[in-house]
């Protein structure tokens, strides 16, 4: 089976686009598309992004126990299709979700074996320049979140991994070193390279 890594970190903190770019580098990891009753920002995707829902269609599946986890942020809901990454991990596939984390927890706690990897920006001076340099929210809007930021932040020590986005190239790099560390795990790396092993060993 697949591993399941969830990347928390609290708005402007970058994980999105380290997300993007981890993607463009590695084809073994598979992004979870989650589901979001917010609307759909100028430049995102409809299935590639997000798929974007109404408040009806998602409590519906929330009653159903279709999500993984799921929470309200900033009065919207996100939620993870439990069969989506299930599908993905019983597959092999090494699956990365994108969440808070609130979603985080409810993850770890049906997939306790879920590697939690918590980003954080470099101060809270960079945090409110990022938000304010993305041109899409208001001050009110921007001050909810810095707020929220700091109860996002004290949760770190609810991961594995820490990594503070300061310079993007660095954190991108440290991001994609968890990973490998992980494929080289002993029993990943003895189940993968049986036949060579058979061959050394006699």
């Amino acid at each position: 089976p697949g591993r399941l890594i969830v990347l928390a970190a609290p708005s402007g903190a970058g994980k999105t686009t380290l997300v993007h770019k981890l993607l463009e580098r590695e084809a073994r990891i598979k992004f979870s598309i989650s589901y979001t009753t917010r609307p759909k920002r100028e430049k995102e995707v409809h299935g590639e992004d997000y798929f974007f829902v109404s408040e009806g269609k998602f409590r519906a599946m929330r009653d159903h126990d279709a999500f993984l986890e799921s929470a309200e942020v900033f009065d919207h809901w996100y939620g993870t299709s439990e069969a989506y990454v299930q599908s993905l991990i019983d597959d092999g596939r090494s699956v990365l979700l994108e969440i808070d984390w609130q979603g985080a927890q409810q993850v770890r706690k049906l997939i306790p074996a879920t590697t939690a990897i918590f980003i954080l920006p470099p101060s809270k001076e960079a945090l409110q320049q990022r938000l304010t340099g993305r041109g899409q929210d208001d001050d009110a809007v921007i001050q909810r979140r810095m707020a929220a930021a700091v109860e996002e932040m004290s949760h770190y020590v609810e991961g594995d991994y820490m990594i503070i986005n300061d310079d993007f190239d660095v954190a991108l790099e440290e991001l994609r070193a968890i990973l490998v560390s992980h494929r080289l795990q002993m029993p990943k790396q003895e189940k993968r390279h049986r036949e060579l092993l058979a061959s050394l060993l006699t």
